[in-house]
């Protein structure tokens, strides 16, 4: 392996490490829920999933799981947005 490459490594192990370096702007995964796979997706500070508990709450299991896994790399909410 290459001098250049081993730093590059180096650097994406630190940065890795740096989460507050990250922050996410849209983001779509497929969620595979306990029923079914779920489409979820994050754009512009809201989330979206196509189960039927977000449609009625606005919030899911699924949407506040990624919240917790990307906890720190999300955009702040807006205050009065």
């Amino acid at each position: 392996m290459d001098y250049g490459m081993i730093g590059k490594i180096e650097k994406a192990k630190r940065y890795a490490n740096q989460k507050d370096r990250i922050r996410f702007d849209s983001l779509t995964v497929t969620f595979s829920g306990e029923n079914n796979p779920h489409v979820v997706k994050f754009n512009n500070g809201e989330w979206q999933c196509d189960c039927d508990f977000f449609q009625s709450r606005g919030r899911c299991s699924h949407t506040m799981a990624l919240e917790m896994i990307l906890e720190g790399m999300l955009p702040e909410p807006v205050a009065g947005g």
